[in-house]
């Protein structure tokens, strides 16, 4: 079944390892028929500081509104994510905080337990890279900023993480361990996951 797929890239470098997964992702995934966005945190001009909280919402910069609509438009969505300090850029952190608002993203119910999850209906694959070994992040942080990214906004918001991908270290792949990834990345693409 073709899907619409929107990849994000979070390394603000399009020439990095993560830019280079994201394009092999996008060609298995052209290859296979879907339909493929891309939206590039590095590309993006908006303010990632949500500089009063909820109390008052920032108006959004046009490419806000315009990765909004992609996430709206997605049925599937890869991040194509570095580990940077134990959890995600902050350009991608400034991002989520700044277009997956309420009403948007998710409604809290009156009295403040409970909320509805408006991005439901979508997956999305994590697909993580890191300059160690993914056991020691795990030993060392137990993967906080994975799980704050799978649990603490996709899935709040009623993404289903599907697949998680974690690779490393990266500093250490020779060419060939890098096309034995990107062959990987072009086969999920292939099938949309």
């Amino acid at each position: 079944m073709k899907k619409k797929i929107l990849i994000i890239l979070a390394h603000p470098d399009k020439k990095s390892f993560n830019g280079a997964l994201l394009d092999a992702y996008k060609k298995g995934a052209k290859a296979a028929g879907h339909t493929v966005r891309v939206l590039h945190m590095g590309a993006l001009d908006f303010d990632p500081v949500l500089h009063n909280g909820y109390t008052k919402i920032q108006e959004l910069e046009p490419d806000l509104v315009g990765a909004q609509k992609d996430i709206t438009w997605a049925e599937h969505i890869a991040i194509v994510c570095p580990v940077w300090w134990g959890t995600m850029p902050a350009v991608l952190k400034g991002f989520f905080d700044r277009a997956f608002l309420p009403g948007f993203a998710f409604k809290f119910h009156k009295n403040g337990r409970r909320w509805d999850k408006l991005l439901k209906g979508r997956t999305a694959h994590l697909i993580i890279t890191m300059n160690t070994y993914p056991l020691i992040h795990w030993l060392m942080v137990r993967n906080a900023g994975h799980r704050i990214l799978r649990d603490g906004i996709l899935k709040f918001c009623g993404i289903k993480v599907t697949k998680q991908t974690s690779l490393g270290p990266v500093n250490e792949f020779d060419e060939k361990k890098k096309e034995v990834w990107f062959k990987r990345m072009e086969e999920s693409g292939k099938k949309g996951i």
